[in-house]
């Protein structure tokens, strides 16, 4: 039975991030994810947007981790060749009340550090956005807030991971365990590991994870809904700024914002649900998203829909994140990591590692990463590239050979998906799929390629 210094449960951002940060501690690591890729849930639906903690709560764990996860991201964004796009955001008001409440944002921003946040008017809001509804009152404007690829970081944090010695085995389900007093016996899907140390990052499972292993648990999932449109490429132009709401107690609102692969996206909403596995969007949500859309920008009326997708947050009932150190069983929970877990991910880590008295260890060489973003030079531009396969995202042959044939290949279909943005177009798949499936043919597994 392999032994190993550190196993992690949950192959999200949380979970990668932090594997990625104890194997360069020099532990020898573990991690596990059930889904057949990494990111493969919660993480996979998210509006991919790098914050800068101007409104999360006041000396909160949550404010640390997001803004030392923000200064390292953009330390690593370069030497990975991971996209950034400078958007900025806008808090905007659109009722008396919500004007008001501006002056608390712009003094909370402050308080935590933000302090390039300021006021503009409607004319300023205006001038930036043209075509932005002249129903807009006024605007914290926050010129820190960036968008990014959402998945490319961790993918090459997870070559990272192999490069330092570590395994990750996908499709791989934790079923039980226990601890002797030293080390914890891991019983899993495919087999039985041994690990002195367990970081419990499952997300939408982290409760059950804690009742599965430890026999208790201080919190439990509830998990949020989030539905979300993507309007066609042509509405990129539309737009420049990530436009946020007022939030209110429950949720930060609705976002409408450019993606880094040339769109705009709106969403999310905030819906209780049971269901932990299967996120289905509905008529009325998505009709409400597009209609608010149209609201803010009304140059997106008669704009195609290019997608429609929904995502699970691991909410709690609590605001806080619910991390916690049972130092008698050598165990961490990462619980309660809902919208901000993106940002906070390099972050949570770094607290992790400490929790755990791992040090900064080896800083391991930076992968170069494929560009995927819209805004900078894509595959399809250099010569040499074979066939353009979809051609609704231009994504090449070559970029899906390497994406197969790499230190870290798909897992299935999904996983590819999020390496080069096939079938992720205006088509959903419709014209590419056989010939995708030409391509990937017996080459797509999660025991593919997973450990040194």
């Amino acid at each position: 039975m392999d032994r190993f210094d550190a196993a992690i449960i949950g192959a999200g951002v949380t979970g990668v991030a932090t594997a990625r940060r104890l194997a360069m501690a020099g532990l020898r690591v573990l991690l596990l994810e059930k889904g057949e890729d990494i990111l493969s849930g919660a993480s996979k639906a998210n509006s991919a947007l790098l914050h800068t903690g101007f409104d999360a709560p006041e000396g909160s764990l949550e404010l640390r981790c997001m803004q030392q996860g923000y200064s390292e991201y953009m330390g690593l964004a370069q030497a990975m060749n991971l996209p950034v796009l400078k958007a900025s955001a806008m808090v905007v008001a659109w009722t008396e009340a919500q004007e008001t409440d501006l002056q608390g944002i712009l003094s909370a921003a402050h308080r935590n550090g933000v302090t390039d946040t300021r006021l503009i008017s409607r004319a300023d809001i205006l001038s930036r956005e043209p075509g932005l509804s002249p129903k807009a009152r006024a605007a914290v404007l926050v010129p820190g807030e960036f968008v990014i690829d959402p998945w490319s970081p961790f993918h090459g944090y997870a070559q990272q991971i192999l490069n330092l010695g570590g395994t990750i085995r996908r499709g791989t389900e934790v079923t039980g365990g226990a601890f002797d007093g030293q080390s914890w016996r891991i019983e899993t899907s495919k087999g039985t590991f041994c690990a002195d140390r367990i970081v419990n990052c499952a997300g939408l499972y982290g409760d059950r994870i804690d009742a599965l292993l430890l026999g208790r648990t201080d919190f439990t999932i509830k998990p949020r809904k989030g539905q979300f449109i993507v309007f066609d490429k042509a509405a990129a132009k539309q737009l420049n700024s990530i436009i946020l709401p007022v939030p209110d107690a429950r949720t930060k609102g609705v976002v409408l914002t450019p993606t880094i692969f040339g769109n705009l996206l709106v969403g999310p909403t905030a819906e209780e649900t049971e269901d932990r596995h299967r996120a289905t969007v509905t008529r009325s949500a998505l009709d409400m998203l597009q209609q608010r859309a149209v609201e803010i920008l009304p140059a997106l009326q008669d704009m195609p829909v290019t997608a429609t997708y929904a995502g699970l947050r691991p909410a709690t009932e609590f605001k806080e994140y619910r991390i916690h150190c049972d130092p008698a069983r050598n165990w961490v929970t990462v619980g309660g990591i809902r919208s901000t877990g993106l940002t906070a991910s390099l972050g949570i880590a770094r607290h992790v590692a400490d929790l755990l008295g791992a040090g900064p260890g080896e800083s391991p060489k930076p992968p170069q990463m494929p560009n995927l973003a819209e805004h900078l030079p894509r595959d399809w531009q250099s010569p040499g590239y074979g066939e353009i396969v979809c051609h609704c995202e231009m994504v090449t042959r070559r970029e899906i050979e390497a994406a197969l044939n790499g230190p870290f290949p798909p897992g299935d279909l999904g996983g590819l998906k999020r390496r080069t943005r096939c079938a992720m177009g205006r088509c959903q798949g419709f014209n590419c799929m056989g010939r995708i499936a030409e391509l990937t043919g017996g080459r797509l597994s999660p025991d593919i390629a997973v450990a040194p």
